[in-house]
């Protein structure tokens, strides 16, 4: 048994999503507020921690709808039975769709939906909604009143006034009572009537008029869920401790608090003892007789002083000292757990370097601590120790759930590069690291784990990943939202040997395209090293831009069009023109009116399919865009364009076509490399230049020149350069450069403006 997905709706970023989760290790990826923790909080939410929704979890746009349903109320509160069911699609609600195997139906006859229900996938529905709608409604109504009586008092004494009484609307009533009116409902869902997500915006069942909940949680015996969240409490001693709580024990991050309460639970021989335990019982027992005769002698001189005042005397008690010794208090402090410095050895001399955890860093302090979380949580699950005498003395509670769901958020907080792949390659197996769960297949686990990092993504298969797009904002009174993108689908069955170079290629590189506000994919290392450079020059807008940039040839950067379609991400490819002989297909300097073709298949075959040489010369900027209206998102092309140059002093302006990103930069700064100072390509541009009058001549030259010459030295001598800063940027890069910017400008701004008018409109819903 295993979640196969959960469908979300109306909670924050998470209009109506799909994500899908592997049966082992799902990895949430996805650029900066994108939705990832708030997958991560609804899961937490609707599964286990269940009293911590607030207003604030719904859909920020929906509370304009809201706001609506509280002015018809005021206004007709007949209405209350239609407005109940238009309230209903406006809460946070989460479809669990579980996979389960034919003899594992016994744990779920409770959910099965009808009698002829085969097996395989079960579905509930789990949603946030009024305990009793009607006292709801009636509550807020007659609240409106009163405060609108108050109010008219007021003006009626003092005449107009600017103040304002609670509850303005619904939801400034629901700020103070929702967690007296709401709770979580849950239904049975038809497998039948699932529907596929369109365009990744999920597609929920609408539930059967008069469908009631079900009686108490749907998944009390059938999930164990455990968390850890981003916040470990690293760097907070002064928490007072509590053994039990670990959520205020002091340091509750610490290992020594870790171990405390693991051994509270699994190990104190005080706790249902049994034969294994008389040892260390006999141990206390002897260390507390001789601690009390120990304190009884100290404190003797102190107590006979007493006793000389009359006090105790005749009839009153005698004072005694008893102590109690718990050992689990040795581990109460900061220093109960060390790191050995030096190895340990038998010399007499010997004097052990130890440190306090404390004195470690702050990811070796993560990394213990995150992997001992995952032994409790698994011994916890597995009922190891002490905790399965504990609960089988009642036999309704012995009872191991089927299902382990283990939580973690951004988990490379203060971890390494290496450290982090460590972590994420042995997670599950650390929880999966016992006897019960080597073979059987009843008991499963399943870890969610959200992640900022490129360094953890690059550990996990494709099929792995879940990324968080997020979708612009489309229309007045929205407010920026996300879909989730199963990336084992991008490539196909179909195209094997494409998704096996992607995911090579990224692996090889980073996976920083998984977390980026957009890309930059280029031909070569020449650009690679110089795009940098004229971001900061002269584009500093993008340099405060999380982009990525990407080296991969012309010739495979459409390999990477499956990828870049499916994460919706805005895209620049600054590629070369290659122009070649229309029969040979052999490379040529490009030229006008000669039947050439370009043999880049970017431009071919993906932005903006030509092939022809002098339609792709003549093309607008804005038919070099290819625009995805399903998903709203765009990507541009830049290749070589015409240049106009002066060959000589106050001579007419010709014109030049480059062939490759090399040559433009030398056409755009022709008196830079005329008095140019280096060596191999810069030194035979430098000769050609100030050796040749003729445009075509110098093209055809640059053309032999490239193909023989070192770009990467070329590249690396510029960067070299003093005068870098006055090195003019190729006219096609600039110009995509420009495009790009003003794309993620546009997409921040109405981003922002949208957030700030749907705030407003919710404030201020009138009449009707």
């Amino acid at each position: 048994m295993h979640i196969e997905y959960v469908e979300i709706q109306n909670y924050r970023k998470l209009k109506s999503c799909r994500i899908e989760f592997t049966d082992q290790t799902t990895i949430f990826v996805g650029a900066n507020n994108s939705g990832k923790t708030s997958a991560m909080d609804v899961l937490r939410k609707f599964l286990s921690e269940k009293n911590d929704f607030t207003v604030n979890d719904f859909t920020l746009s929906n509370w304009i709808e809201i706001n609506v349903i509280g002015k018809k109320l005021i206004n007709s509160e007949e209405m209350i039975g239609s407005l109940a069911e238009e309230l209903g699609k406006l809460v946070p609600t989460m479809d669990v769709w579980l996979y389960v195997e034919d003899h594992e139906i016994h744990y779920v006859a409770h959910l099965i939906p009808s009698l002829d229900w085969g097996g395989g996938l079960l579905g509930v529905r789990l949603r946030l909604e009024p305990k009793n709608i009607e006292n709801l409604f009636k509550d807020f109504i007659d609240s409106s009143k009163t405060a609108k009586n108050t109010l008219n008092a007021i003006i009626s004494t003092e005449g107009n006034s600017s103040i304002s009484l609670w509850p303005k609307d619904l939801r400034d009533y629901l700020s103070r009572k929702f967690q007296t009116h709401f709770e979580i409902k849950s239904y049975i869902l038809d497998p039948e009537k699932l529907s596929l997500p369109e365009n990744g915006v999920a597609r929920p069942q609408i539930l059967p008029l008069g469908s009631g909940p079900i009686e108490g949680d749907p998944f009390k015996r059938l999930f164990l869920i455990h968390n850890i969240n981003a916040q470990r409490g690293f760097t907070d001693p002064t928490n007072k401790a509590n053994e039990d709580d670990e959520s205020t024990s002091r340091r509750a991050g610490s290992l020594s608090a870790q171990l405390r309460k693991y051994y509270n639970k699994h190990l104190s021989p005080t706790n249902l003892p049994d034969s294994a335990d008389i040892g260390a019982l006999e141990a206390i027992d002897v260390a507390q007789r001789t601690f009390n005769e120990k304190l009884r002698h100290a404190f003797n001189d102190a107590l006979y002083e007493l006793e000389s005042l009359g006090y105790p005397g005749f009839s009153n008690p005698k004072i005694t000292i008893s102590t109690k010794i718990k050992p689990a208090d040795g581990l109460n402090h900061d220093s109960a757990v060390q790191f050995e410095l030096t190895p340990e050895n038998n010399q007499d001399n010997y004097f052990p370097l130890r440190l306090p955890e404390l004195y470690n860093g702050l990811g070796y302090q993560n990394l213990i601590s995150m992997i001992f979380k995952l032994m409790q949580f698994r011994d916890e699950w597995m009922k190891v120790g002490k905790l399965a005498k504990n609960t089988s003395s009642g036999q309704e509670d012995f009872f191991i759930p089927p299902l382990h769901i283990v939580l973690i958020e951004e988990p490379e907080a203060h971890l390494h590069m290496q450290v982090q792949q460590v972590f994420i390659r042995q997670a599950y197996k650390v929880l999966c690291n016992h006897k019960n769960l080597k073979d059987e297949q009843s008991l499963k686990t399943q870890l969610i784990v959200s992640t900022h990092s490129g360094h953890i993504a690059h550990e996990m298969p494709f099929s792995s990943i879940r990324y968080f797009r997020r979708k612009p904002i489309l229309s007045q009174n929205e407010v920026p939202t996300s879909t989730v993108v199963n990336l084992s689908n991008v490539f196909g069955k179909k195209e094997p040997e494409t998704e096996r170079f992607v995911t090579r290629y990224l692996q090889l590189t980073h996976y920083d395209l998984l977390f980026a506000d957009a890309a930059i994919l280029v031909e070569g290392p020449a650009e690679r090293m110089l795009l940098p450079h004229f971001i900061r020059s002269h584009f500093e807008e993008l340099n405060q831009m999380y982009i990525s940039i990407l080296e991969i040839g012309g010739s495979h950067a459409h390999t990477l069009r499956p990828l870049i379609e499916a994460l919706g991400l805005t895209s620049l490819i600054i590629t070369d023109l290659d122009s070649a002989n229309s029969k040979s297909h052999k490379s040529v300097p490009p030229s006008r009116k000669k039947d050439l073709v370009t043999g880049n298949d970017t431009l071919k075959s993906w932005v903006p399919c030509k092939t022809n040489i002098d339609d792709l010369l003549d093309l607008k900027p804005e038919e070099k865009v290819k625009r995805y209206e399903n998903i709203h998102f765009s990507v541009r092309a830049a290749y070589q364009s015409p240049i106009k140059v002066l060959m000589v002093p106050d001579g007419p302006e010709v014109e030049a076509l480059p062939y490759t990103f090399e040559d433009a930069l030398v056409f755009e700064n022709l008196t830079l490399f005329k008095n140019a100072d280096g060596n191999g390509l810069i030194k035979k541009f430098k000769d050609a230049i100030n050796n040749l009058s003729s445009i075509d001549q110098l093209g055809e030259t640059f053309f032999d020149d490239l193909r023989e010459g070192k770009k990467a030295d070329f590249a690396l001598q510029l960067i070299y350069r003093k005068d870098l800063s006055d090195l003019k940027v190729p006219t096609y890069i600039k110009e995509g450069l420009t495009w790009l910017r003003e794309q993620i400008k546009k997409n921040q701004w109405d981003n922002s403006l949208n957030l700030n008018s749907v705030e407003s409109a919710a404030e201020e819903v009138v009449g009707v």
